[in-house]
């Protein structure tokens, strides 16, 4: 392959330390712009400062917690269950962003009835974008950590992860070797950032906002819609997505993008509940 890139970058920041990393640094990284982002919505509507320092810590516990519970659950609780301890070795990596997404959820629930008193589609219109630059850094993250990598491909930009799982290396003249493949990461940054940039100037330039949960729905159609097509070019994350014509991310994707078309229906006709019960 004329083109193709051998990505020997490693996420370490000090030889021969794990911590702190490369992926650690993008994944802050991704929380701080995504803080100051909606600190500027924030001061635009003239919403007290405390309001969104208790946000930020409602979102960073929900978005660990639920992740990693994701990651457990949906994909190797076969292996947790045999060492559940096991569970809490979070810097060992195994994130899910579809157990993150249900735990932000839930954790806005709470937010807006103990702390904003604003109706739950409030809050969730106004997290959308800097949840949508945080899951960019995050990509980028299991980029420089050679996770979560594409299909074997000829593309000419094709990625070889030379710090790849050995279980993913494929057999070439009688030798297991690192081959190029899709930068699936990379594919999924790109689009959680264009994802970024429409819901933001959507926030500021439209009226959109003022439907009710309407830009919660174009969120979950963007980022899961996303994330079902990509995965036709992913390694499945799970034993049992080998020779599955649609893989684990994708069956776990199709309930969040159908939920965000109804949303987008709900509060185009201004369906929504817009007040607190």
């Amino acid at each position: 392959m004329i083109l193709g890139i051998e990505w020997n970058m490693s996420s370490q920041l000090i030889d021969g330390w794990s911590t702190p990393n490369l992926y650690g640094l993008l994944f802050v990284s991704g929380l701080i712009i995504g803080f100051y982002v909606t600190k500027r919505m924030f001061k635009a509507e003239g919403i007290p400062e405390e309001w969104l320092d208790k946000l930020l810590i409602y979102i960073v516990v929900a978005t660990i917690v639920g992740a990693r519970l994701g990651h457990v659950f949906f994909y190797d609780w076969h292996i947790y269950r045999e060492n559940p301890i096991d569970i809490f070795k979070v810097w060992e990596g195994g994130l899910a962003s579809h157990g993150g997404a249900i735990a932000i959820f839930i954790a806005l629930i709470i937010y807006s009835k103990v702390v904003s008193k604003r109706p739950i589609w409030w809050v969730l219109d106004r997290i959308v974008a800097p949840i949508a630059i945080a899951a960019c850094f995050i990509r980028l993250g299991n980029l420089v950590n050679h996770e979560i990598i594409g299909n074997p491909t000829t593309m000419p930009w094709g990625f070889k992860f030379m710090h790849e799982s050995v279980d993913n290396l494929v057999e070439v003249n009688g030798r297991m070797e690192h081959v190029y493949r899709h930068p699936a990461q990379l594919y999924e940054a790109l689009a959680y950032l264009l994802s970024f940039f429409i819901l933001l100037r959507l926030h500021w330039k439209t009226k959109l906002k003022e439907k009710s949960g309407f830009l919660f729905g174009l969120f979950l159609v963007f980022i899961f819609g996303w994330r079902f097509i990509i995965e036709f070019v992913k390694v499945g994350q799970a034993e049992r997505d080998a020779g599955l014509l649609i893989n684990t991310g994708q069956w776990l994707s199709i309930p969040f993008v159908l939920a965000g078309i109804i949303i987008m229906l709900l509060a185009w006709g201004k369906k929504l509940n817009a007040k607190n019960d």
